[in-house]
């Protein structure tokens, strides 16, 4: 399991981080949780905010993030942009699940305003209780890391 995890959202996912922080304080008490902002529902740049998670996980300076925005897709593909982060936008806890189990996601994404809460916590708890399966899967995680600038 993690142990040091980030969180960050733009306006658009900032209720359901605030709700995912008091979740993880509840599930998970061991855990450290990072906030990297947004601070209100205020309208920010999202690329921003799924950058500063990417780095954190890419620097090692936390295990995992999770990312929030509206509909989860453009703060993915700014946490993408590191070469050792493999973020996941999931809409579903299937999706959660064999992101860890097969990608071995290290970011989970989500957008606030495609899916519920009941939904989102769910997947979260699936994205936290998961393991990578390895095996067969590691041959295909380690092909993303040789993917860079040429």
């Amino acid at each position: 399991m993690f142990q040091k995890l980030v969180i960050a959202s733009d306006h658009g996912g900032f209720s359901y981080k605030e709700e995912i922080k008091v979740f993880l304080a509840r599930e998970y008490p061991n855990v450290s949780v990072d906030d990297l902002g947004t601070d209100s529902t205020v309208s920010v740049d999202y690329p921003a905010f799924g950058m500063a998670a990417g780095n954190a996980v890419h620097s090692g300076r936390a295990d995992a993030g999770i990312i929030i925005c509206g509909s989860g897709v453009g703060i993915s593909i700014a946490a993408n942009r590191f070469s050792k982060v493999r973020a996941a936008l999931c809409t579903h806890v299937t999706m959660a699940r064999l992101s860890r189990e097969h990608n071995d996601a290290n970011i989970f994404a989500l957008g606030e305003r495609i899916i519920g809460i009941e939904v989102a916590l769910e997947c979260v708890r699936v994205f936290m209780d998961t393991e990578f399966e390895g095996g067969r899967h590691e041959r295909r995680v380690s092909q993303l890391a040789v993917v860079g600038d040429q």
